[in-house]
């Protein structure tokens, strides 16, 4: 099986995995969007480096640029040669087979990249919380999704030891969000 269903005893190859990003890329994403994808830190296991190669290969021929935003919540930032491990490839293939991708850390911490949303007010983070929380929240997020068309999430949703699921839309609050926002999930 493949367009979004696995398999019960195996994994995906790469070419399944492939063909699944192919088609969601060309469903998804015109020729002349501006694309930003939010992939998972290092601290998040997934075939990152087999969709960065799908991404990059769909989109290299008619963007100028494949940029990578890294949601890293509030962990530290991933150095040049730890976002080459993390996609598959090494410095010198950055340089040569891909020169189009452009890879930001996100920085939770460096207000100047934040944008606020808005604030949820304590009422609404009393409803929202079931009445466990009564205070109000800043809701800021990475100011580079802004300049783009589309926002892709590129990684899985698994089970968090902590809260509930990782994945989704927390790679949007608290991955690329703002230390007040990202507080309040933790």
């Amino acid at each position: 099986m493949v367009n979004g269903k696995g398999f019960p005893d195996r994994f995906l190859t790469e070419s399944e995995i492939q063909a699944i990003c192919a088609d969601v890329l060309e469903s998804a994403i015109r020729g002349d969007d501006k694309v930003l994808f939010v992939l998972p830190d290092h601290t998040r296991s997934a075939p990152i480096d087999v969709m960065f190669r799908t991404i990059y290969g769909k989109l290299c021929d008619y963007s100028e640029h494949v940029d990578f935003l890294i949601a890293l919540g509030t962990h530290p930032p991933m150095t040049d040669a730890m976002i080459d491990a993390r996609v598959g490839i090494t410095g010198e293939e950055r340089r040569t087979r891909f020169p189009k991708a452009r890879f930001f850390n996100h920085r939770w911490n460096d207000p100047d990249s934040l944008i606020s949303l808005g604030t949820l007010s304590e009422t609404d983070v009393g409803r929202l919380s079931g009445g466990r929380l009564s205070c109000s929240v800043d809701v800021t997020i990475n100011k580079m999704v802004l300049d783009y068309d589309r926002i892709v999430i590129v990684g899985p949703v698994f089970p968090h030891e902590v809260v509930g699921f990782s994945g989704g839309s927390k790679y949007l609050f608290p991955g690329i969000a703002g230390a007040e926002i990202i507080d309040m999930f933790h």
